[in-house]
């Protein structure tokens, strides 16, 4: 489905990303793990082509996007459902509205057929009934929801999602995690995961790939991927152990 072939990303002085080559195969959830400013998020932009990479090939279904003209990766763009750190909703429009937005920008259906995609799609997301409120009367996890309700609503095979657990508290970010398992499982997509948080990744996941200072070290299903025993690797499970020894504290 995607493959990176040997990709570079420099920005004036600094190398955001160094010699990426990873393929992503068509059906599976990759977790894209790292710290801040590890190289991570601009992984993501590459992959959407809101940025070009210094060097190197991004192949999506075969085709090089590196070269593409901005229509053409339009193009490319609407096999793929972006869902943003923070929603990025439109705060003027309504629920329905914001998930009929690409469906209207486009396609040529019809207002009945966009109203009925508007709503299955939050239907399938947990959210029944919303379609008339605005999102400033939504709590943070319902607006992931309308974010990825927005984003499959045009059918993509590809779903990317922007540290989707940021500002959520545990108990919603396994509802999150349990809402992107179930959209993988129903749409059959391929899901690209950028992360911090390690726990997530593990619920997720069909594999974790973990950039540290601009560098792909590691990429290998959940189970492998927690053998692993370079150190960069370790200290995210210690984060990880660590969060669950505080919970288990609490109770």
């Amino acid at each position: 489905m995607i493959e990176f072939k040997d990709v570079c990303m420099r920005f004036d002085d600094k190398d955001a990303l160094k010699h990426i080559s990873l393929t992503i195969r068509d059906g599976e959830t990759l977790a894209i793990i790292g710290g801040s400013g590890s190289g991570k998020s601009t992984f993501l932009r590459l992959l959407i082509g809101l940025i070009k990479p210094t060097s190197g090939q991004i192949l999506i279904d075969g085709q090089d996007i590196v070269p593409m003209s901005e229509a053409e990766l339009n193009k490319v763009r609407l096999k793929m459902g972006m869902v943003f750190q923070y929603s990025a909703l439109f705060d003027s429009m309504t629920v329905g509205e914001n998930v009929a937005f690409g469906l209207r920008e486009h396609t040529k259906l019809s207002d009945a057929d966009i109203k009925e995609i508007v709503h299955d799609k939050l239907h399938l997301v947990g959210l029944d009934g919303v379609e008339d409120m605005m999102p400033n009367e939504l709590s943070g996890g319902m607006k992931k929801r309308v974010s990825l309700a927005r984003a499959i609503a045009v059918e993509p095979s590809i779903i990317c999602y922007d540290e989707p657990s940021s500002g959520l508290d545990p108990l919603m970010t396994e509802k999150i995690d349990e809402l992107i398992v179930n959209t993988q499982k129903a749409l059959s997509v391929t899901s690209i995961v950028v992360t911090h948080d390690m726990a997530s990744a593990c619920r997720i996941s069909d594999r974790i790939a973990m950039i540290y200072d601009g560098e792909l070290i590691a990429v290998d299903t959940v189970e492998r991927f927690k053998k692993i025993q370079d150190a960069r690797v370790q200290a995210f499970f210690r984060t990880l152990r660590t969060v669950k020894s505080e919970k288990e504290d609490e109770r």
